[in-house]
């Protein structure tokens, strides 16, 4: 009984052991799968048609994970929420940038990560949402839905009811003119003979032009020279003259600062004689106009005898 109780207790023991062991390898595996893996989720303002659950997601042309859930904006179903899984060793920084992409022609539609430059810091470090969200960039395909939608709009435009109405009028016009034109051939044909002596006398009045400005080029260049030798005399000629005026005002400088210190101060009180003098000349002159007996014999002149 005691060895079979033994062997019981050894069993139970290895079992146990097992049990642990293998609970322990598959928490181990689930941590190092949780620390190996990072989610992240992008939202697309477009549709992602060909893109499902499992497509890669791309790093510059590198697969770096996987897509695993794909659902709808619950507050705008215009929106597309799609969650990948990344490689945590993939430096997403703050600046990367996802857009739906197509590897080929036929090919499925992938999401590809670019951008990212090497000061910008990890996404995971500053986005603390679970998971964070990598801004998106419109993708080739929707550019060029977008121009084309632009395209088709503006000629809605072009092409209105309206514009077309007035391009029919417009053909209906030439159509009259073009019928008149032809109607009226002589007036036509004297427009253009008229033209073509227009023509003709501009051609004969351009190289009259041509001559005279040729003409003129020679005469210039044959009398530049000499222009150009008078000028460098009378330049010679000045800079000798105020060579010579600042030799005299050089020599003369004592007496015109002597005329500028002591002349100019005697200059005022002559100035005033002279004003008097000139205002009794003028009051002598009026006088003499005025009354000249008076004037010159000192008294008045005799009154005419005025009989009864």
């Amino acid at each position: 009984m005691e060895t079979r109780a033994n062997y019981v207790l050894i069993g139970a023991f290895t079992i146990v052991v097992s049990i642990a062991l293998l609970l322990f390898g598959l928490w181990a595996a689930k941590y190092s799968s949780e620390r190996s893996w990072q989610r992240y989720q992008i939202v697309f303002d477009e549709a992602v048609t060909g893109l499902s659950v499992g497509s890669p997601g791309q790093y510059n042309g590198i697969a770096v994970g996987s897509i695993q859930k794909l659902s709808l904006d619950p507050e705008d179903p215009r929106r597309v929420i799609a969650v990948i899984r990344a490689d945590a060793r993939v430096p997403i920084k703050t600046d990367t940038r996802a857009k739906l992409a197509i590897t080929s022609l036929t090919g499925p539609a992938i999401i590809q990560l670019t951008g990212g430059t090497p000061g910008a810091p990890r996404l995971t470090a500053v986005d603390r949402r679970d998971p964070p969200v990598i801004q998106t960039t419109p993708s080739a395909l929707q550019n060029i839905t977008d121009t084309a939608n632009r395209i088709v709009e503006r000629l809605d435009q072009v092409l209105s009811d309206e514009n077309v109405a007035r391009i029919g009028q417009t053909l209906a016009h030439l159509e009259r003119i073009s019928g008149t034109l032809a109607s009226d051939e002589e007036g036509l044909q004297a427009l253009l003979a008229s033209a073509r002596d227009a023509a003709r006398q501009l051609d004969a009045t351009l190289q009259t032009t041509n001559g005279t400005m040729q003409r003129f080029d020679r005469n210039l260049v044959r009398e530049l020279p000499g222009l150009v030798d008078r000028l460098d005399s009378t330049l010679a000629r000045l800079d000798s003259a105020a060579g010579h005026a600042d030799a005299i005002l050089g020599e003369n400088r004592a007496a015109l600062n002597s005329f500028a210190n002591e002349g100019m101060a005697q200059l005022g009180p002559t100035l005033t004689e002279l004003r008097g003098l000139i205002r009794d000349l003028r009051q002598i002159s009026d006088r003499l106009e005025n009354n000249p007996g008076r004037f010159l014999l000192g008294r008045d002149a005799p009154k005419e005898f005025e009989p009864r």
